[in-house]
């Protein structure tokens, strides 16, 4: 694989299939897997990462949005596709591109069924969720008499409940978490027609293998990261965040840097400026010495407040060039959660956060 010649997000596809057969290897053969693709497939390419797991064999796709789900079936996705938050203003667009709905409300419950009625639609597939104490969306366990009165009708078909929980990845959260397996547990009995059940995330399958019932999710793990350092290893990091040095400069003791003269110069100093700034997803929190990037394996601070367009970052100790390979994320010298922890943060909101006017690159071999 050539060197860097500006600034490129590699999504490699080997990595992500070895993850997707990581987590097929946690849970039976008669469990399914609904792959999360929402947020542009965790900043990569959702089209092309839902292609790539189609072809592998996923039983489900989630995204959070309609719209998401539009841009998958516009490419050929033909997988059942959940939508996780849709909107009332959407409805129609979600039956139109054959779009799976999460009913969380009896707001949008009661909506979607007067469109489905309107359009003369039988046994329309949706998912019910509950809220058992993430406290975001979902019906509660008060509502399951009157959510069992509308699935009489013939316009919906329930395809199946689903509940998210919130702290799989905290060992001191344990005690919480089984108390929403247990308030889901006892909702699945409601539910006897529901074929399918799904309360796991990728932490939750990898902690609490009991309570993987038919199908699981999973995001982050896919991806690269399993939450803990112990799972971490299984993994692989598909997203690669390179870019180059543009221009070294030597400021003097005493010269600043960037706006607001955030940086003054103790002594001699050689900084390196890169073609990345905020707007492409490195926030100013890694400025001033908190966040760092690789040159040569060799770590270089970033220093002064990040731009809109660039950063700087020290090389006093390092022999580098204008046009230098810099190394923001990877999968062996910095991957995106160790470049998150220097600033408080997880690897979610990194991956996420990067611009789609970042080039991306698909890697296909190993």
């Amino acid at each position: 694989m050539g060197k860097t010649k500006e600034t490129v997000l590699e999504i490699h596809l080997p990595n992500l299939l070895d993850n997707f057969q990581v987590i097929k290897s946690k849970i039976s053969s008669s469990t399914k897997v609904l792959a999360v693709v929402k947020a542009v497939a965790y900043g990569s390419n959702a089209v092309a990462i839902a292609k790539c797991l189609e072809l592998a064999g996923v039983d489900y796709f989630a995204v959070a949005y309609v719209s998401e789900g539009i841009a998958l079936r516009k490419e050929g996705i033909k997988t059942p596709i959940l939508v996780l938050h849709p909107q009332i203003e959407n409805l129609e667009k979600a039956i139109r591109y054959d779009l799976e709905p999460s009913m969380y409300s009896f707001r949008i419950l009661n909506a979607f069924s007067k469109v489905v009625q309107q359009n003369s639609i039988r046994k329309y597939p949706v998912h019910l969720k509950f809220n058992t104490g993430l406290n975001r969306l979902g019906f509660n366990e008060m509502d399951i008499k009157a959510l069992k009165k509308t699935f009489n009708q013939e316009s919906l078909k329930l395809v199946s409940i689903f509940s998210h929980l919130a702290a799989t990845e905290d060992p001191s959260e344990t005690e919480f978490t089984k108390t929403q397996l247990a308030v889901f547990a006892r909702i699945s009995q409601h539910f006897d027609a529901a074929p399918l059940r799904h309360v796991l995330n990728t932490s939750g399958i990898l902690n609490y293998p009991e309570a993987h019932y038919d199908m699981v999710r999973t995001g982050i793990g896919l991806y690269g990261f399993g939450n803990d350092p112990q799972f971490d290893k299984e993994f692989k990091p598909v997203l690669h965040l390179k870019t180059v040095i543009s221009q070294i400069h030597t400021l003097n003791k005493g010269e600043s840097l960037g706006y607001n003269r955030a940086f003054i110069a103790t002594n001699t100093t050689k900084i390196a400026t890169l073609p990345i700034g905020h707007a492409d997803g490195i926030s100013r929190q890694y400025g001033n010495g908190n966040g760092q990037v690789y040159i040569k394996s060799m770590p270089a601070k970033i220093i002064g407040n990040v731009c809109m367009d660039m950063l700087m970052v020290d090389v006093s100790t390092i022999d580098c060039e204008e046009g230098e390979e810099v190394i923001i994320i990877d999968d062996k010298t910095q991957t995106a959660d160790s470049l998150a922890k220097q600033a408080n943060t997880i690897s979610y909101e990194i991956l996420t956060a990067l611009s789609e006017r970042i080039q991306r690159k698909l890697i296909v071999k190993p």
